[in-house]
């Protein structure tokens, strides 16, 4: 049996390589960078996400991390805020401490990590192949949208903190070691004009300032970009997708790495199990759709400078739920 090649070793990635793993098949795991590492994430983990990390084996390590436990959200807008308790309660762990329970478990459970760039064979095999890295960059230079994340020491909260302050947004959330994670999206207009000086920006933005003014930063700013939102579902490309390469979400949902880890465990199901690759970009746009669409809606609101009107007419746990992954997903 020719082995199932894996290209990207994150949480997507990963969940794909145990999953395949688990049921018998070898995996190749191409991965270029060593693992583990920081990565610009909001490290918000839905209460969603832990059935998948169950069903992974690595739930009870991920919980002997002592995740920050996560009960309430906010979402300031200017002078107003709309809070809510969450209904089931969430985690904040750090990509770092994520990446590598997943990446461990993977290797552990058979997965051989290939330290290379994937490039696609000259002849025609019957490899199969999932894509669980890379995302759409392609935007006008000018217009586009970064991210940046750091971590702070300091008082940790047991809420999801988001700020939609004019010229992008960002989020604070708790992670393991009573350490607070800040990370947020800016335009590229915005950053030029500050030199993408990242503590310039907080000083711009004032809500956000003060509610880092008595955490301290821990290293400095991570930066990633161009980024481009929204769904990529294609099944022309004749691989599994899974993660970021189907598409990216808006930070602001919180739903990155559930999504990531429930298409990566899907991605592997399928692949181990020989559905053809239509037949998992249908079963993942049924999963994903409704938090794509949510997602974008809410994002031309932030743009036009409409959030605040839409979040104070939608209720808080409704926009919770519509920015999930939705369906099931089969053992």
């Amino acid at each position: 049996m020719r082995p199932i090649d894996i290209v990207g070793a994150g949480p997507a990635g990963s969940a794909a390589a145990i999953t395949a793993c688990d049921l018998g098949c070898p995996v190749r795991l191409y991965e270029k960078s060593a693992l583990p590492r920081h990565k610009v994430c909001g490290e918000f983990l839905s209460p969603g996400a832990r059935p998948v990390l169950e069903q992974l084996g690595v739930l009870a390590e991920a919980e002997r991390l002592r995740p920050a436990r996560i009960s309430r959200v906010e979402l300031h807008f200017g002078r107003s805020r709309k809070s809510w308790n969450l209904a089931e309660e969430a985690w904040g762990l750090s990509r770092y401490a994520l990446d590598d329970i997943l990446y461990r478990r993977a290797l552990s459970a058979g997965a051989v990590h290939v330290r290379e760039v994937w490039t696609a064979p000259a002849a025609a095999q019957d490899n199969r192949l999932i894509l669980a890295r890379g995302r759409s960059t392609h935007v006008q230079k000018g217009s586009r949208l970064f991210g940046f994340k750091a971590h702070f020491r300091g008082p940790v909260s047991d809420t999801v903190e988001l700020y939609f302050p004019p010229g992008g947004y960002a989020g604070v959330c708790g992670v393991e070691g009573g350490i607070t994670n800040v990370c947020g999206i800016a335009s590229e207009k915005l950053l030029r004009k500050i030199d993408f000086d990242f503590d310039e920006l907080l000083r711009r933005w004032p809500m956000l300032a003060e509610r880092t003014r008595p955490l301290t930063r821990c290293w400095d700013w991570l930066s990633t970009g161009p980024l481009v939102f929204g769904e990529q579902f294609d099944a022309a490309r004749n691989a599994y997708v899974a993660g970021d390469a189907l598409g990216f979400i808006d930070p602001f949902t919180g739903s990155g790495i559930q999504g990531g880890l429930v298409t990566g465990r899907m991605a592997g199901l399928a692949a181990a199990r020989n559905v053809p690759v239509a037949e998992h970009v249908r079963l993942c746009k049924q999963a994903l759709g409704r938090q794509y669409a949510a997602a974008g809606i809410f994002r031309g609101a932030v743009r036009a400078g409409l959030a605040d009107w839409l979040a104070r007419f939608v209720p808080g746990r409704l926009l919770f739920y519509l920015t999930r992954p939705g369906g099931s997903i089969a053992a």
